[in-house]
């Protein structure tokens, strides 16, 4: 839906899934999109590189989420925000709903 204006349908998706979760890593948005690893890292290097998304180093991962530096963060999560309305409603659950594996029974806390 905004590809022709983020440029990129990674671009997009980046975008849409760090808007609605608020931050991820490389091969989780892969995997959630089943698409090419290169092209979502391709794009998590240009938006960084933007002023865009920020990243840290969470062991050997690297986490990214919306730079609070970045003057426009407002507008672009409303521009967001709005597009994944017209999102259907299957896509807008399987984008908010995060599932870890449970823990193992009588695993210590």
């Amino acid at each position: 839906m905004l590809e022709a204006v983020l440029g990129s349908r990674n671009a997009e998706r980046v975008l849409v899934f760090l808007a609605v979760r608020g931050e991820g890593y490389a091969a989780q948005l892969a995997r959630f999109y089943d698409t090419a690893l290169y092209g979502i890292q391709r794009q998590l290097d240009r938006l960084e590189d933007a002023g865009i998304l920020m990243s840290r180093k969470v062991g050997k991962t690297r986490v990214y989420s919306f730079s609070p530096r970045f003057a426009f963060r407002k507008e672009l999560q409303a521009l967001l925000e709005r597009a994944i309305e017209f999102y259907p409603e299957s896509e807008r659950e399987r984008l908010r709903v995060v599932r870890k594996r449970p823990r193992r029974r009588g695993k210590p806390a």
